[in-house]
Order: structure tokens, then C-alpha cells, then sequence
């Protein structure tokens, strides 16, 4: 048998191929950023065809990184960033429209009538999900009603839809030269339209959005013995495709969270953390959203809640790219370290809105408890505390759903790279924070799916073994200074509150 195991990773800002060995060590990497298209005030795109060149590129240069060829690969699992929609030709190839990215907030009317006028309610019993312009259905809906001649073409089965794993899929095993068109479990539980018990389009929640089932792919198990095609693709041509997960799904199997009350927190672009739930889907009361966690073969899906906050790692690149405060995000580190706290200020960035557990598109980031006296460095550990809080705001509608309490949290994600926040996120919590060793656990948990399908790992048992913790931080502060920051955080919240008109 081939001795690797192969991942790509498209998220937000890049894409990037993660080839790892039986340990689940990492042998090579090649990472691509791409475009981020912002044509106006809460529209975010992206160019589908750059990212699908990225994704060819980033593939090719890994292989080659390793040394490695087709025939040294036993499978390719995909990951993505999972709400962003595509919509393209299928006898073309060509994308009628940008991809518009899970941090678009275009449809906010759309998710507000639905939640006026009582169809919310169906959505969440049904789908897991509150009506909200995060999710791929309204967006969809959005192109169908606003670019010429897509309906048509969608009405006829010439319009197709997909995440961009469903894109990748597609291009990966041919594109129009009869690429699959297929999606996987935790992928469509994303989208507002897929029913959490049966895994199948629902074809009431379809017609909420006037979206023709005929553009819909199939949805697929998330390791899939049967696979999804293989690799059409110059020296990587042969590879077979087994394992597809929305990205944090995958981080969630990459921290080999497979038993009910085990939890993940992914610092990236956003943070989201998954708690495991076991085989039946737990509906909130607080606020978290009720999802597909994976699907391994013909094994009943594992369901989670998940916490998805919107802005925190990009909170840092807001101080990078807008205000120049920092040249690098890792600069963010040192210039916060500067002080010994926030000063009092705190940094609410909600730059579309606050997703959970608040769920309110009419909030806008604000900075409050400023005075002469605060400096860059205040600003800088502000965005990091923000970071904290906005997770312990989900941890603390987590336990009230689940009635479990976080003896530890496992954290992944590039900004746990930031010793400082992985500390301030223990003391804001008031629990241990663990990073393990492969701390890329969003292409790991792909790699996983993948390599589970074709039997290079026997079981999740062989899965565990190979997490090993990298660093752990335990809590500093005291209850009093726990219970009085996260009060401020809480009236610094309340002051983002209706700031713009919805609906």
C-alpha cells in the first residue's frame, strides 16, 4: 500500500495541500493565498477559477515538495471553507458569479423576512440552523434572483450549485469533461436546505428559497469507501478521492473528537468550536447551531453543536491591513504584550454582525472604554481578549444545552501560534487549554476521512493514537478578575446592538 495520505484545505484567505504520513505527521506542505474580493460595505467574493488554480498548483508543488507521485498516494481527502457559494455551468465549467464567501452579509433581508414571517422556525427544527445570511441557501438564492439567466439555466439542470468542495470535486475529477457532482454530509448541513435526520434535500426548505433541486449535488458520506472519483489532474491523475468534510468538521476528526462531550475550539479567520454530541441531533435553546459533525461509511452520522464566531483571527489582520497599527499579524503578540491588560477598553469586533450565540446581523464592531491614556499596545490585547470572550459567550451557551462542563479545551488554528491569547483564553475560561502536536488539524481530519475509506487507518482507535499535546495553559487569573472582565465584555456587547436596519 502507498505509504501517504494527501489533504487539500481550501479555506478563507488560501488553499493548501498537507501531505502526512501513518503517524499523521506532516511530510510536506504548499500553501497559496488568493483574492478577497470586497466590492462594497458586507459583500465578500471570491474568484472560484483562482481558487481552483490555486488548488491544482498547491497539489502539484506539495508532491513535488516530498518527492513523492500518484502511486505513493492512497487517497486525497478535501476540506473547505464551508457556507461559500458557487454557481457554474456545467457544460462550460464557467461560474456564472463570484463565490460569495460565508462572511457576506448581501442577504440579510432575506434572512429576515424568513424569520418574520415563521419560516425560521422550520428551518431550525428541520435543518439545525437559524435563518441567517451565514448559510449557503439564501445566498444561492441571492444569485438565482439577481443574475441573468441563471434561474433559467438552473431550472434545466444547467446551473449547478456547490461549497467549494463540491467546485474542487468537480474540477478535480474532470470539470465539464464529466466531473462528479457531489457533496458530503457536513457540507449540505450547511446550507439551510438539508433535513439533519434524513441527509437529503428537503424540498420544503427549498421552496422557502425558490432553489430547484436539479442544481443541488449528491450528498455523500464523509469517508467514503465508494469514493468520489479520482484525480484527473497532470502527475497527481490516479489519485483516488475518499474523504470530503466541511473545515470545521475536519479540524473536530483532526482532534480525534469521536466521543460524545468532546469539543474542539479552531482559531482561524473565525473561531469555531464543535462539541461532539453523539448519534442524535441536539436542538439548541441557546443560540449554537445544531450540525452534521461526520459520517464515516455506512456508520449513522455524528451530530455536533457548534459555536461559530465571525471575525477573530481576522480581527487581527483588520489591525494589519486598515489601521497599520501592526506590518504582521504575529507582530500583534508583542506589541499587546507591552501592557499588563486592556486598560479597561474593550474591542467587540463585529464586523458582520454577531453570529453565535447572539445571532444579530444589526450589530457593528465597536471599541469602547477608550481614554487618553490607552495606546496600541491596549488596542492589540483588546483583539486578543476579544478572541477569548467571544469563545467563552459560546462555551457558556454550550453547557447550558449540553450540561456538560469543559474539564479542557482542545485548540487548532493559526492564532494558536499566539502564546499570550492561547494564555488569555485559559484565564478568561477558567480551563486548561491543550494544542497538540499537528496543530493543521483542519487538513489532518481530512487526510483522516480519507484514509479511513481505503483502510491505510484500521479505526478512530488508531486515530487517537497518534495525538500527542504539544502545549498546555493552565489559567492564571483569579474568579474576581474572571467574573469582572467578562461583565465589561457583556456591556461592551450591548453597546453593538441595533446599529443597522435589517429587513
Amino acid at each position: 500500500m502507498a505509504d501517504f495520505v494527501a489533504a487539500i484545505d481550501q479555506g478563507t484567505t488560501s488553499t493548501r495541500c498537507m501531505i502526512f504520513d501513518h503517524g499523521g505527521n506532516e511530510r510536506a506542505k504548499h500553501q497559496l493565498e488568493h483574492s478577497q474580493i470586497l466590492p462594497r460595505a458586507g459583500w465578500v467574493e471570491h474568484d472560484p477559477v483562482e481558487i481552483w488554480q490555486r488548488t491544482g498548483a498547491v497539489l502539484q508543488a506539495a508532491l513535488d515538495a516530498a518527492g513523492l507521485g500518484a502511486g505513493d498516494i492512497a487517497a486525497l481527502g478535501i476540506t473547505n471553507q464551508r457556507e461559500t457559494a458557487v454557481v457554474w455551468n456545467r457544460r462550460t465549467g464557467r461560474p456564472y458569479y463570484n463565490a460569495i464567501v460565508w462572511q457576506d452579509t448581501r442577504t440579510d433581508r432575506i434572512a429576515a423576512t424568513l424569520e418574520r414571517d415563521g419560516r425560521g422556525e422550520v428551518i431550525r427544527a428541520r435543518a439545525g440552523l437559524p435563518p441567517a445570511t451565514y448559510f449557503s441557501g439564501a445566498k444561492i438564492q441571492w444569485i438565482l434572483d439577481n443574475v441573468d439567466g441563471v434561474r433559467d439555466a438552473a431550472e434545466s439542470g444547467e446551473a449547478v450549485f456547490g461549497n467549494t468542495d463540491s467546485w474542487l470535486l468537480w474540477n478535480l475529477t474532470g470539470g465539464a469533461s464529466g466531473g462528479v457532482h457531489l457533496t458530503d454530509v457536513t457540507n449540505a448541513s450547511r446550507t439551510m436546505l438539508m433535513d439533519l435526520r434524513t441527509l437529503d434535500w428537503d424540498e420544503e426548505l427549498l421552496s422557502f428559497f425558490g432553489i430547484p433541486r436539479a442544481m443541488l449535488p449528491e450528498i455523500r458520506p464523509s469517508s467514503d469507501p465508494a469514493g468520489y472519483g479520482e484525480v484527473t489532474l497532470g502527475p497527481a491523475a490516479g489519485i483516488a478521492l475518499t474523504g470530503d468534510l466541511g473545515d470545521q468538521q475536519a479540524a473536530t476528526v483532526g482532534q480525534v473528537c469521536f466521543a460524545p462531550g468532546e469539543a474542539k475550539n479552531t482559531y482561524g479567520t473565525g473561531n469555531f468550536l464543535l462539541l461532539n454530541t453523539g448519534t442524535e441531533p441536539v436542538v439548541s435553546e441557546h443560540g449554537l447551531l445544531t450540525t452534521v459533525c461526520y459520517q464515516f461509511g455506512g456508520d449513522r452520522p455524528v451530530y455536533a453543536l457548534e459555536g461559530s464566531i465571525a471575525v477573530t483571527g481576522s480581527a487581527v489582520q483588520w489591525l494589519r491591513d486598515q489601521l497599520g497599527i501592526i506590518s504582521d499579524a504575529a507582530e500583534v503578540e508583542s506589541l499587546a504584550a507591552r501592557v499588563q491588560d486592556a486598560g479597561g477598553a474593550y474591542f467587540v469586533p463585529a464586523f458582520s454582525g454577531l453570529f453565535a450565540p447572539y445571532w444579530r446581523s444589526d450589530a457593528r464592531g465597536v471599541i469602547v472604554g477608550l481614554s487618553r491614556y490607552h495606546t496600541g499596545g491596549h488596542l492589540a490585547r483588546a483583539t486578543l481578549e476579544a478572541i477569548c470572550y467571544q469563545s467563552r459567550d459560546v462555551i457558556e451557551a454550550m453547557a447550558r444545552d449540553s450540561g456538560v462542563s469543559l474539564d479542557v479545551l482542545k485548540v487548532d488554528g493559526g492564532v494558536t501560534a499566539n502564546s499570550l491569547c492561547m494564555q488569555l483564553q485559559a484565564d478568561i475560561l477558567g480551563v486548561p487549554v491543550s494544542r497538540p502536536v499537528v496543530a493543521e488539524t483542519t487538513a489532518l481530519g481530512a487526510a483522516y476521512a480519507a484514509g479511513l475509506a481505503v483502510g491505510f487507518w484500521k479505526d478512530t482507535d488508531e486515530l487517537r493514537a497518534n495525538w500527542n499535546q504539544a502545549k498546555r495553559w493552565s489559567p492564571a487569573w483569579n474568579d474576581q478578575q474572571r467574573s469582572d472582565g467578562y461583565a465589561g465584555w457583556q456591556r461592551a456587547i450591548a453597546r453593538t446592538l441595533d446599529w443597522v436596519e435589517v429587513g
